[in-house]
């Protein structure tokens, strides 16, 4: 299933409070439960990955991966942090797991594949033109634990406590690596519009609020 890439509004504390009793729910195993907690929190762990692997052909995969670790460990998840920040928690390893894996393989080509090509060449501010690819092509250009901080914080909605557990470090370095994050972003964004054809100068991406 390919989620929606629409943005919407950040988690409030009833919602991450609903998906954690989901989660409570769940550790017995029982299929339905188990189905309730991963449609529940599927989007974000997706959103999550492709963003912070910079890498969207494989988000499938590395949200399938994160749901079989998550499972496996949930009888041992006890509620004491909301479900939203354990799970991604858990993604941030698989992703940095993916990343080392990838990291000893042998490089064969210094190419990208055409299908990576193609997506990265396409102009913004066209009719068609997906704001969450705009969005996540501007990401990947900054730091990976600046971007990790940005998506945690300002797309996933976790506050700058629950993101340090997740990220595991200080609140103080999260709350560095958003404004960073952010500061680069406002400069990326001003570069593409002086680029862009003047007819094309709409928000494509949004905005950094």
């Amino acid at each position: 299933m390919t989620p929606a890439r629409n943005f919407r509004p950040r988690p409030d504390a009833a919602d991450d409070a609903a998906t954690t009793r989901l989660a409570l729910a769940a550790r017995d195993g029982e299929p339905a439960k188990v189905e309730l907690f991963v449609r529940a929190l599927h989007r974000d762990v997706w959103r999550y990955v492709a963003y912070v692997s910079a890498d969207r052909q494989a988000a499938d995969d590395l949200t399938q991966e994160v749901f079989l670790r998550a499972l496996a460990a949930l009888p041992r998840f006890a509620g004491r942090s909301s479900a939203r920040a354990w799970l991604l928690s858990i993604a941030r390893r698989t992703v940095v797991d993916s990343l080392r894996h990838a990291a000893a393989r042998p490089r064969l080509s210094d190419l990208d594949d055409w299908q990576t090509a193609a997506e990265r060449s396409q102009p913004q501010g066209l009719p068609g033109f997906d704001e969450g690819v705009a969005l996540a092509e501007l990401l990947a250009s900054i730091p990976a634990e600046r971007r990790e901080a940005f998506v945690l914080t300002q797309l996933l909605g976790l506050s700058y406590l629950e993101a340090a557990k997740a990220a595991d470090c200080p609140v103080g370095t999260v709350r560095s690596r958003v404004a960073r994050a952010r500061s680069a972003l406002v400069s990326l964004l001003r570069d593409v519009e002086t680029a862009a054809p003047v007819g094309h100068r709409t928000g494509t991406v949004p905005a950094l609020a």
